[in-house]
């Protein structure tokens, strides 16, 4: 199956206890499901890991800008420990004018890798990368509770996960309280224009063929929240930006089984029961490739990861100054009345 993956330029923007959350979005049921489908077929899951492991990778690489070992590490929502594979590998960043031989695996002590699923949690146990590090599966009981002690990580990372949360607040909230002070969270997580060529024109479809539109694609954050969000939870030193990865598919059925594949079918509690039909399935095509198609017949579906970094709190951390404790004032400087010679 033909599949080319793309890169869109970069651009930058700058609790309850843990439980069941007061509104849900999605069923954890349905998709405890879908990824125990998805890794019971062992061939075709790895096959279609390339997107989580380019993120993984793509998510690792900032170990990278930290100038620190990292002694106890949770990879919350491991999957199929693609973070642990990463890792291991060697020259992590070979570009660099400098680059690094050492797998970024050498930066981390021990490695728990902590998933609700068990089946995709344990799908690769037997792979070679578990030989490489030290390493142990965690399943979790919740997909919303981290049942760790307080202050017992030096890093917390997570990867394509945190968008199947329905109570993300209170999630972020128990991240940090799990991390030592000073501690990083870097994490990434599928964003609220991901897959749009798929979301429109099954829309288009659906109006034109039913007369009305179904929710056959799941909901997603929204990049503009992240940040609120870090905040809300605690977290200090800020960092979010996001990724447009684009991937070229033969046809919307072969995007749809690789969807199905990853374990990230449409798992809403609201969602359009049964199947799409034949005749829906048809004209979506036909819009998909009118709206987005590639002059080679392929289509292009863009996924996109909003990553970030957020700092636990910690006595040595930098602070911003107090206000009024600056000796410039913007406002005359703007204004004309003041100038500033650096």
């Amino acid at each position: 199956m033909p599949r080319s993956l793309s890169v869109c330029s970069r651009r930058s923007y700058a609790v309850q206890q843990g439980g069941a959350p007061s509104i849900s979005v999605f069923s954890n049921e349905a998709k405890q499901q879908q990824r125990c489908r998805a890794a019971a077929d062992i061939e075709e899951s790895r096959a279609t890991d390339y997107l989580r492991d380019e993120v993984a990778t793509r998510l690792c690489s900032r170990l990278l800008d930290i100038n620190r070992n990292f002694d106890k590490v949770l990879d919350f929502g491991a999957n199929a420990c693609n973070i642990a594979r990463i890792l291991t590998l060697p020259d992590p960043d070979p570009d660099s004018a400098k680059p690094v031989s050492e797998p970024l695996s050498s930066k981390v002590g021990h490695l728990t890798c902590a998933d609700h699923n068990q089946a995709m949690l344990h799908r690769d146990q037997n792979e070679p990368f578990n030989k490489d590090m030290s390493l142990t599966r965690h399943v979790l009981q919740n997909p919303e509770t981290l049942p760790f002690e307080a202050n017992s990580f030096d890093l917390v990372m997570s990867s394509l996960s945190l968008h199947w949360i329905n109570d993300l607040p209170s999630v972020l909230s128990q991240i940090n309280n799990v991390l030592k002070p000073d501690a990083p969270f870097i994490a990434a997580m599928s964003g609220g224009d991901s897959i749009f060529e798929l979301r429109g024109s099954l829309q288009l479809a659906e109006q034109d063929r039913l007369g009305g539109i179904g929710t056959h694609v799941s909901p997603l954050a929204d990049v503009r929240d992240v940040g609120n969000l870090l905040t809300r939870a605690g977290f200090k030193l800020l960092t979010v930006d996001v990724d447009d990865i684009i991937v070229d598919y033969p046809s919307t059925l072969h995007l749809m089984r690789d969807l199905q594949a990853m374990g990230e079918s449409n798992a809403a509690l609201k969602r359009t029961p049964g199947p799409i039909s034949r005749d829906v399935l048809l004209a979506t095509e036909a819009i998909y490739k009118e709206l987005y198609g590639n002059e080679d017949g392929s289509i292009p579906a863009t996924f996109r990861t909003i990553y970030m970094i957020g700092w636990k709190e910690g006595a040595n951390q930098p602070k911003p100054l107090e206000r009024g404790t600056g000796e410039i004032n913007i406002k005359d400087i703007l204004e004309g009345g003041g100038s500033y010679n650096g």
